[in-house]
């Protein structure tokens, strides 16, 4: 790859990360209701997620994906169900971390590190979309007098993994500050957690009813 090619590609990573979608959504809504330990745990999640994507685009399985309907509609219909799943936890979460003492000072325990680092994974694996995006996407900057397709899908893969770790953290740190306001507040905390699960129930539906 040219650095020309290579710079192109680079600024579409960041433009396709930065691009509102379910990953980078869950990473600013969780981040600001949990802290910054929280959305760095969940990008390590979402990233683990992108190398299953990798692996399954270079072993060729994402190609039988798209070429089944039904392997398609039973993954597509999973990743809604779990973003379903997600909905109805994030509409029934009460308030985190210290609020005012002029509120409700009651509340629920926030889950573990280890829970949110699952979250990120199962949220990523869990759209077929992702697999289908990197069988269309990579081979445009691939280049078979370059040598093996393989390893030229794993290295633009880490490039793109890269490019969405540096984006997904610049998005921590924002929504982070952010979510050290809503901790005095705990009736903020569960608005936010009720437009959460919203955002979730409608990605699970745009999912439920996407097409290849």
């Amino acid at each position: 790859m040219t650095p020309e090619t290579l710079f192109v590609y680079v600024g579409l990573c960041v433009l396709l990360a930065i691009s509102p979608g379910p990953d980078n959504i869950f990473v600013l809504l969780q981040s600001a209701l949990h802290g910054y330990r929280t959305g760095f745990l969940i990008v390590l999640g979402l990233c683990t997620g992108l190398l299953f994507h990798t692996f399954l685009v270079t072993v060729g399985v994402a190609g039988l994906i798209a070429a089944s309907a039904t392997a398609f509609t039973v993954l597509k219909l999973l990743g809604a169900a779990y973003l379903l799943y997600l909905a109805w936890g994030a509409f029934n979460a009460g308030p985190v971390g210290a609020v005012s003492s002029r509120e409700d000072t009651t509340a629920a325990p926030a889950p573990s590190g280890r829970q949110f680092y699952r979250r990120g994974i199962l949220m990523n694996i869990s759209n077929p979309k992702v697999s289908l995006f990197f069988l269309a996407f990579l081979p445009q900057f691939t280049n078979p007098a370059s040598g093996s397709i393989k390893l030229q899908f794993i290295w633009l893969s880490a490039i793109f993994i890269l490019s969405t770790l540096l984006v997904f953290c610049s998005i921590v740190v924002f929504s982070g500050y952010f979510g050290q306001l809503l901790k005095r507040s705990a009736r903020a905390q569960v608005m936010l957690n009720r437009f959460t699960a919203l955002v979730f129930a409608g990605l699970a539906v745009r999912l439920a009813f996407s097409v290849k």
